[in-house]
């Protein structure tokens, strides 16, 4: 049970973020960009645990963007496609896949994840007493 409330910590935590975060830059955002950035920040928070903290950062950080661009892509396809809320398009964008993934914002997403891995780290850490992470590049 100290899991799982960890996890809908980080979870609201991550939502309440990456909301403000796209209405500060968008001036709009949509609840299911709630849902998404809380599923994010627990991943970056659980694959450093999983793994003790061991992984270098730039493989954490790979390890989150490949999740990320895969829960925005597949959001994508049931926001967007599905439902047609139409919350986002990259349809304009270079390298973009059916409209729900780019190269631009997968760079973006990048720098969103490292700072994901090291507030979901410190917050375990520092709210909850779990194990102080340790971060190094290789």
């Amino acid at each position: 049970m100290k899991r799982l409330g960890e996890y809908l910590f980080l979870w609201v935590v991550g939502g309440m973020l990456y909301y403000s975060f796209e209405f500060i830059f968008r001036g709009f955002s949509h609840w299911s960009m709630f849902v998404l950035g809380g599923v994010c920040l627990v991943f970056c928070a659980w694959q450093g645990q999983i793994l003790e903290w061991k992984d270098p950062f730039f493989r954490q950080i790979l390890r989150c963007i490949i999740f990320v661009t895969a829960c925005e892509f597949i959001t994508g396809i049931i926001v967007n496609k599905w439902m047609k809320w139409h919350v986002w398009d990259y349809t304009g964008l270079p390298f973009q896949l059916w409209g729900q993934i780019c190269l631009p914002f997968m760079i973006i997403f990048s720098g969103l994840c490292a700072i994901g891995i090291l507030l979901g780290g410190y917050l375990l850490w520092g709210v909850f007493g779990e194990k102080k992470p340790h971060f190094f590049l290789f």
